[in-house]
């Protein structure tokens, strides 16, 4: 990496969470317990909203009631706002969203990678983690 003089002295060491807005956190759940089997964790707060661990990260949804995403390209939904999850096995997550009937896209890009969109419309990645398959 090149030394930029300008460069901020910010050192920021890693990232913390990943958060998304969902309109009704009820609903969300089921998407994200059921469908996508993500690991809760306890919340310190007393607004409405969900927390998953993910490895180091944690991914949080917070509800608003009048919250609906918007895909600024629809055809290539994977040039949307979104937040990306590794898996050990891409054909289970296509099993299981086939068994859900969910929809998802394969990646344009020729990339062992889907997307889907949970109840609100957000939009999630889902790629194969080579670093971590078996």
């Amino acid at each position: 990496m090149t030394s930029n003089p300008t460069a901020s002295k910010i050192n920021i060491t890693r990232c913390l969470h990943a958060a998304l807005l969902v309109s009704d956190k009820s609903r969300a759940e089921v998407f994200y317990d059921v469908v996508l089997g993500l690991p809760k964790v306890e919340r310190p707060f007393n607004y409405a909203g969900t927390w998953y661990q993910i490895g180091e990260i944690q991914f949080h949804l917070i509800e608003d009631s009048s919250f609906a995403a918007q895909l600024h390209n629809p055809e290539k939904i994977g040039r949307n706002p979104h937040v990306a999850f590794g898996v050990e096995d891409l054909s289970a997550v296509r099993s299981q969203l086939d068994s859900q009937n969910h929809p998802y896209q394969m990646s344009a890009s020729g990339r062992q990678a889907l997307f889907v969109q949970d109840p609100d419309g957000n939009v999630i990645e889902i790629s194969q983690d080579e670093a971590n398959s078996n």
